[in-house]
């Protein structure tokens, strides 16, 4: 039986699978106001006034489970600076992050896709909070609200981009690329420049071995891009990196700035 959505991390070692923002009294202070998040931002304002004595606030921390792969959903969550890791595990134990999840967006599309649960599994990845909210009401705003409809779908055609960009890059290009892709799309759901992370982490995220996240991260210091001691990463040249990425991470940015727009 699948593990109930907003569990906690049940295997041994799952804190070392995680990593976290450096600045967590900044991420407590931005939590506390929901329209952090992107999507709940770009509500209509009656129907955000609906969901709004709904939400419920949420400490996410390092290694929680939101869902496990098969498990039914009950919450929809919407971090505002926690970051959550969609995972697929392998019947060995084996897994790789198909896409991540930040104050973009929702975790638990399935809600009002209609099938209630996934392959998949979420983690929290870098510690946080965010809100959550039970998830009748998301099925029920998303059958009467053409906005919350249209929102939600935007949305998911964003993290389907991205979860097939991932899948390119993973399959074609370097070790090197994939690193940059990662970092650039973590930075772009924290506060700041600086990630707590192992190599471990990295390594089980891009499904590779350690060993060539090592040389990867000591070609990225080599060049200026990052400054890295064990356990942390500040990226100190952006553009730089950019530069080095390969085109995945221009086009899963490009693809989220399109869809996800209030106007839109």
């Amino acid at each position: 039986m699948g593990r109930r959505d907003g569990a906690p991390a049940g295997r041994p070692g799952a804190d070392r699978l995680t990593a976290m923002s450096s600045e967590p009294s900044m991420a407590l202070a931005a939590a506390a106001d929901p329209r952090r998040n992107r999507l709940l931002a770009s509500l209509p304002e009656a129907d955000w006034q609906r969901w709004l004595p709904e939400l419920e606030p949420i400490d996410l921390p390092l290694g929680m489970v939101l869902y496990e792969s098969g498990a039914m959903l009950i919450h929809a969550h919407f971090p505002t600076t926690a970051i959550v890791s969609l995972q697929y595990v392998t019947e060995s134990g084996a897994s790789a992050e198909i896409a991540v999840v930040g104050h973009e967006g929702i975790v638990g599309i399935p809600l009002f896709m209609g099938g209630g649960s996934t392959p998949s599994r979420a983690v929290v990845q870098s510690a946080g909070a965010g809100f959550r909210l039970r998830g009748a009401l998301v099925r029920e705003a998303f059958a009467r609200s053409p906005a919350v409809m249209r929102a939600m779908l935007r949305y998911t055609q964003a993290l389907i981009a991205q979860m097939a960009q991932t899948a390119v890059c993973n399959r074609h290009h370097s070790v090197d690329q994939q690193l940059c892709r990662w970092l650039l799309l973590s930075l772009d759901r924290i506060e700041g420049q600086d990630l707590v992370v192992t190599q471990e982490l990295i390594a089980h995220m891009l499904g590779v071995r350690r060993e060539g996240v090592t040389e990867a991260a000591l070609a990225l210091q080599r060049a200026g891009l990052i400054r890295y001691r064990r356990g942390h990463i500040t990226v100190i040249d952006r553009p730089g990196l950019e530069q080095r990425s390969c085109e995945c991470y221009a086009v899963v940015k490009a693809e989220y700035d399109r869809l996800l727009v209030e106007d839109a």
